[in-house]
């Protein structure tokens, strides 16, 4: 999937050293997710179910 024009948003709780955050991107029925450290590296593709699910899982578990 091509996400070059792809705009990518960081949480608003990321300071201003960039700290370690992810970066969301709406994606053709899908969410992009990447590392904001590493914005040429991989990236994850999820359903906004399946994101939903994954964040929920993580405040959970805290």
């Amino acid at each position: 999937m091509d996400l070059t024009n792809a705009r990518w948003r960081k949480s608003s709780y990321t300071g201003s050293n960039g700290g370690n955050c992810v970066e969301l991107a709406d994606a053709a029925g899908a969410v992009a997710v990447r590392d904001s450290k590493d914005p040429d590296g991989p990236v994850l593709l999820l359903t906004r179910a399946a994101l939903r699910t994954a964040v929920d899982s993580a405040l959970t578990t805290r």
